[in-house]
């Protein structure tokens, strides 16, 4: 469901976070926050958010949206599709804040709240159109992490429900929607019994905070990154699965293991404490500092995931995979052009002894930019899972210019000839800042049967898309590099 305009109320770290992840969507932003700083603070986020997605995303970016400061709340949800409240967590503020929202909104505006544990039906209440509100309950930082919870309270409708998680899909995220609303819902639940017994390590001196984070952040974090809980207890069931594990590790409940009913007190000493600690962990970085720390960690993350499962991408990795795919089918150009299909900015680890990007690197981005073509094509999991793929059968590179850490790149693809077996492209990598080429490729790819491994000819379908793209690219003016041979001279 295509979105075009929406309203945030409220510019503080979650609210500056949607304002983000809506404007690189290509959406308009109208917000209103009468904090005096809150220019300052959504302008901070949106370049560590822009920072973020130009490492994260291999497909074109649409043009952004326009960001406006409403003078009023009622200047702000004028015509808004989406309207998303992100005011502190006091029940008798949302309230009346979710009032006037309503009072002045489209009649057909989704109305979503960002809070982290009040009910929705509390929300709803003074409301003359309760059916359009739900929790829309993201997680930090919004631009990055694809999860919302979606949770309707006794008043909202299932067309809400649904059209609140097309919206959110649109948006590159995933929604999950709850079935009955509780307090905190899931993942805050699951939160907070976590962080309960990490407070009673701490007050104990059992461990630092320090330490805490690192048992989290070495161990089962990663794991829960990309499976989650259950599918990681079932895998530790071994080959007898979770009936096992539960058998086996079920009795430990019982244990005296956890103070998880039993929450030490929020006393000065401890608070003192843990405050002092995570000062010493910090390291005198800013808060700036460890949130671009933390994108980059969550950028690094997310793409290895979206590299599993054959390319296809696994847990958040796939709904990388996704939006990458929709913002590629949303910039494909009905006339004659080279396909824009992957984007990025140089990481520092691509980054040589000569100080810029080694040579190696434009080989792996060729190769992610082929992917891209094929997944373009329709060639998707199941395809290869049939048995049947291109392989790259002989690239040559000219590199033309330096890259340098922290630079932006996209790619750009033709169709030199085609037939049932063979397809011949030409690609080029560019500097879209400046325009200058830095490096181009000539690959032959070759259809095989991955099983007899040997050439066999395209299927129907896919052998007459490639044609009339071929056919769309012939007209385009010739490429000097095309059929050069390593060593001929300009």
């Amino acid at each position: 469901m295509a979105l075009n305009r929406a309203a945030c109320i409220g510019g503080g770290v979650i609210g500056a976070g949607w304002i983000a992840r809506l404007l690189l969507a290509g959406v308009d932003v109208d917000v209103f926050d009468p904090a005096p700083d809150a220019q300052r603070i959504v302008a901070e986020v949106l370049a560590n958010a822009q920072r973020a997605a130009g490492k994260l995303l291999d497909a074109p970016l649409p043009a952004p949206g326009q960001l406006r400061f409403a003078d009023t709340l009622e200047q702000a949800v004028a015509g808004a599709e989406l309207i998303q409240e992100s005011v502190p967590e006091r029940l008798d503020l949302k309230r009346a804040v979710l009032q006037a929202i309503d009072a002045h909104a489209a009649p057909d505006a989704i109305i979503g709240s960002s809070t982290s544990g009040l009910l929705p039906s509390d929300l709803q209440q003074g409301m003359r159109h309760p059916e359009r509100l739900v929790v829309a309950h993201p997680y930090n930082p919004v631009y990055l992490l694809p999860l919302v919870e979606i949770v309707g309270g006794h008043q909202t409708s299932t067309q809400t429900i649904r059209r609140a998680s097309s919206l959110y899909t649109a948006l590159g995220m995933k929604p999950v929607t709850i079935n009955r609303e509780i307090e905190a819902f899931v993942g805050d639940r699951l939160l907070e019994a976590l962080w309960r017994e990490a407070l009673w390590l701490v007050k104990d001196d059992i461990a630092s905070v320090t330490e805490i984070d690192d048992v989290i952040r070495y161990s089962f974090g990663l794991r829960w990154a990309q499976m989650g809980l259950f599918q990681t207890y079932r895998i530790a069931g071994g080959e007898a699965g979770m009936r096992h594990f539960l058998g086996q590790f079920g009795p430990a409940l019982k244990w005296p293991w956890t103070k998880l009913m039993d929450v030490p007190e929020m006393d000065e000493a401890l608070i003192d404490k843990i405050a002092a600690q995570s000062d010493e962990q910090a390291g005198g970085r800013s808060i700036r500092d460890l949130e671009r720390i933390r994108d980059d960690n969550l950028v690094a993350i997310i793409r290895a995931l979206a590299q599993q499962q054959g390319g296809a991408g696994w847990g958040a990795g796939a709904a990388l995979r996704d939006q990458e795919q929709m913002l590629r089918d949303a910039a494909a150009d009905a006339t004659a052009a080279p396909l824009q299909l992957t984007s990025g900015s140089v990481p520092a680890e691509w980054i040589d002894y000569n100080g810029h990007m080694t040579e190696h690197r434009y080989l792996q981005v060729f190769g992610e930019t082929s992917d891209a073509l094929l997944t373009h094509l329709g060639l998707d999991a199941d395809y290869f899972a049939s048995g049947r793929s291109f392989y790259t059968v002989e690239t040559h590179i000219m590199h033309l210019g330096e890259a340098h850490e922290g630079d932006g790149y996209e790619t750009r693809t033709r169709i030199l000839s085609a037939d049932d077996k063979r397809l011949h492209v030409f690609h080029q990598i560019s500097n879209p800042a400046t325009g200058s080429v830095l490096a181009s490729a000539e690959q032959m790819l070759l259809h095989v049967d991955t099983t007899a491994q040997k050439a066999t000819p395209v299927d129907a379908d896919l052998g007459n898309r490639i044609a009339a793209l071929a056919r769309e690219h012939a007209v385009l003016p010739g490429a000097a590099a095309v059929g050069r041979y390593v060593g001929q001279r300009p």
